[in-house]
């Protein structure tokens, strides 16, 4: 019994279904086992007394969580338990959760499972079978699949060799026999296999099916966006004055906007007003400042002495400990060639020199209007800060980036992207502008509405996915009502409510002694004034 299985002409499922008898003993090494091919077998391997399966690869085996700042995702295979991508036209007939019960109650009875610990010991497929009267073993490119086995088409060129040979069998059991029972080698996983095959059979409720569904759809999102993956932990960051001084959801918003910053070269922070925008920028801050990194916040005159504060020796700083480095400019400063703002000589400053820049109240440089005389504050932003010298990134705090218009929002992105309208392509966004003004398109169309029709409901199903997809890129946006419902308030207590406005209608003074409005409003008007109109007297 030699023969040549290629899983055309002679398929390995046909000289199992053959040759396996009452009784037989299965010995298989590979690196798949799914319900398909049990389910293809199931008749012949009804029939057998035992079998032990080995997977090749460490498969079902505890892996140690590793701190890796770029790994591969390869597809684990647990997962493949339901079928390859070669069984897809299976898995379509959504007969699995029979398949699966059936399979389970067959492996609880009559199979035994172990993998190797290491990669790289074997790729020998095998299956050895033995039964009462005759030995065989099949060797090559075989898995225990419905493609494997060739009940199903594959790209892959398959072949085996089918031999009874009695020094090649029991050489091929006695090679089994010796990794099966090496526990530096192997250990076993049966209940684990078991585990995952009650998963695909297993009953769930809808509301765990949407989540299961939320959480692979998102899944690389949220492995991105875990504190590890972002921040380098070797800056010492978590051991800063700032970090350790934010709520919950403070933290998520200074890793998603790092991560942001990493990625696309800059964020838009725009969480309601009370939120703590400021100390968020300052976490940043400290993060790039601990990579030695320089760092330009740019605010309103008025705010100055609110960024100023954290620099400096003073008693009133509650983060000196971090000892803060960046400069502070106002806003007007764009404009001015000479002079000091503080104490830094604005005729001597490097602005090309800053790796970060924080714009504080950044909806300022909502409008690009060019000027043929002089350079406006927003290109001198644009080309002397941001586009010339060192690569910036820039971090935008606003709680109204959109004042009346999207083309708002386009200028400040602008920032990020140095102008380039093809920046974020490869998220899906070929052209911000377009994206940005077909969701304006939308929104005037919404505003035409009757104003009982104009509903968030009414809108949003208008708008493009595109939309959305940038927002996501590059905006961090949370309001009260989210922390309420998303975050834990026994942390940071609850928010102040609004009250609703008094209309307190005052007399001058309380003892009424001086005439009311109304009276001193008709004595005014009674007066001639005279002296200011010498004009009236003039005799023409």
């Amino acid at each position: 019994m030699n023969k040549i299985l290629d899983n055309k002409k002679n398929k390995v499922s046909d000289a199992l279904i053959e040759n396996i008898e009452q009784g037989s003993k299965l010995s298989i090494t590979s690196a798949y086992f799914t319900i398909y091919a049990y389910d293809k077998l199931k008749k012949a391997l009804g029939k057998i007394k035992g079998l032990r399966f080995l997977f090749l690869e460490p498969t079902f085996t505890e892996e140690k969580e590793e701190l890796r700042e770029f790994y591969i995702n390869k597809l684990s295979r647990e997962k493949q338990l339901s079928g390859t991508e070669y069984e897809i036209k299976l898995r379509n007939e959504l007969t699995q959760s029979q398949i699966a019960k059936e399979c389970a109650e067959w492996i609880e009875n009559k199979v035994e499972f172990r993998s190797l610990k290491r990669e790289d010991v074997s790729n020998a497929r095998t299956i050895h079978v033995q039964n009462p009267n005759i030995e065989f073993v099949i060797t090559g490119t075989l898995d225990f699949t419905s493609s494997g086995l060739g009940f199903s088409s594959s790209k892959k060129i398959e072949m085996s060799l089918m031999t009874d040979d009695k020094s090649a069998t029991q050489e091929a059991l006695e090679w089994f026999n010796e990794t099966w029972n090496n526990p530096k080698l192997v250990e076993d996983v049966k209940e684990e296999v078991l585990k995952n095959i009650q998963i695909i059979y297993k009953e769930n409720t809808p509301e765990t099916i949407y989540f299961i569904t939320l959480y692979n759809i998102f899944k690389e999102y949220i492995n991105d966006l875990g504190e590890e993956a972002v921040i380098k932990s070797k800056t010492g960051f978590k051991d800063t004055l700032v970090w350790n001084k934010l709520y919950k959801f403070q933290k998520d918003a200074v890793i998603g906007a790092i991560e942001k910053l990493e990625k696309h070269n800059g964020c838009i922070i725009a969480d309601s007003v009370g939120l703590g925008k400021t100390f968020e920028a300052l976490a940043v801050i400290k993060y790039y400042e601990l990579r030695n990194d320089r760092v330009l916040v740019l605010c309103p005159k008025k705010l100055r002495d609110n960024w100023l504060i954290y620099t400096v020796n003073d008693k009133r700083n509650i983060l000196d400990r971090d000892r803060f480095n960046y400069d502070v400019l106002n806003h007007t400063d764009l404009s001015r060639e000479k002079g000091f703002s503080g104490d830094i000589d604005l005729k001597m400053i490097n602005w090309a020199n800053y790796d970060l820049v924080v714009i504080d109240e950044s909806h300022n440089f909502r409008n690009n209007d060019p000027r043929i005389d002089r350079k406006t504050r927003y290109r001198k932003l644009m080309e002397d800060i941001i586009q010339a010298g060192v690569k910036t990134k820039v971090l935008m705090l606003s709680a109204t980036p959109v004042n009346n218009k999207l083309s708002d929002l386009k200028n400040q992105i602008a920032f990020i992207t140095e102008a380039n309208d093809k920046a974020l392509s490869e998220e899906g966004i070929n052209s911000i502008e377009i994206t940005l003004r077909n969701a304006q398109m939308q929104f005037n169309r919404w505003l035409e509405k009757p104003l009982d029709e104009r509903k968030l409901e009414t809108l949003l199903p208008h708008l493009n996915i595109d939309y959305f997809r940038l927002l996501d890129t590059l905006t961090i946006a949370r309001s009260r009502r989210h922390i309420e419902k998303y975050y834990n308030l026994d942390e940071i207590g609850k928010f102040p409510e609004r009250l609703k406005p008094e209309n307190i209608k005052a007399q001058i003074d309380l003892k009424n002694e001086f005439p009311d409005f109304e009276t001193i409003n008709d004595s005014i008007r009674r007066l001639t004034l005279a002296i200011y109109s010498p004009l009236k007297y003039l005799i023409t």
